[in-house]
């Protein structure tokens, strides 16, 4: 890989900012939960009612992709939060480091169980987000998930500002 500041550790933001985000997510987050669950409820209805309309050709693969598109926009931790974790280590590099590699570290130790147990991996996606590795960058994440087998994925695209997007190596039997 070639280096590019975008996949290094994103600066250190002031704690003068942190605090007030801290604050709004404090009050902020359990609204956005609650707009969550009104929501999954509003669905599960349209769902009710979808499965009248599931007559109609074409409707229920349009409904899947609808389902599919909001899936991947609605975040349970929103990006905007700052958790007290987030707060207290911000800047900290061992602290995201530790992040990112009991992440990866989890990830592996599920596929080798499903391995051993001759059934198929957990489904993914294999994400790791922002807020896993933000003090340490992207280029970290990819470095340690080679070394226990990993690679970026090549049919979902990282963008390092965001999310890096992982796919195992295959493993020789």
């Amino acid at each position: 890989m070639e280096r590019d500041d975008a996949w290094g550790p994103l600066p250190a933001r002031p704690l003068a900012l942190l605090v007030p985000v801290f604050l709004l997510t404090v009050l902020g987050l359990p609204v956005w939960w609650v707009l969550l669950v009104a929501g999954f409820l509003v669905f599960l209805g349209v769902a009710l009612v979808g499965e009248v309309l599931a007559l109609i050709p074409g409707f229920e693969k349009g409904f899947s992709s609808l389902i599919d598109w909001a899936g991947d926009r609605v975040a349970v931790w929103p990006r905007w939060c700052v958790t007290l974790p987030e707060l207290l280590h911000e800047g900290d590099a061992d602290f995201y480091r530790a992040r990112v590699d009991k992440k990866l570290a989890e990830w592996t130790r599920k596929e080798a169980d499903a391995r051993a147990a001759k059934k198929p991996p957990p489904p993914g996606p294999y994400d790791v987000e922002l807020r896993c590795f933000r003090g340490v960058g992207a280029e970290y994440v990819v470095r340690a998930a080679r070394e226990l087998g990993w690679e970026l994925s090549h049919d979902r695209h990282s963008d390092p500002a965001s999310v890096v997007r992982l796919r195992r190596l295959p493993v020789a039997e």
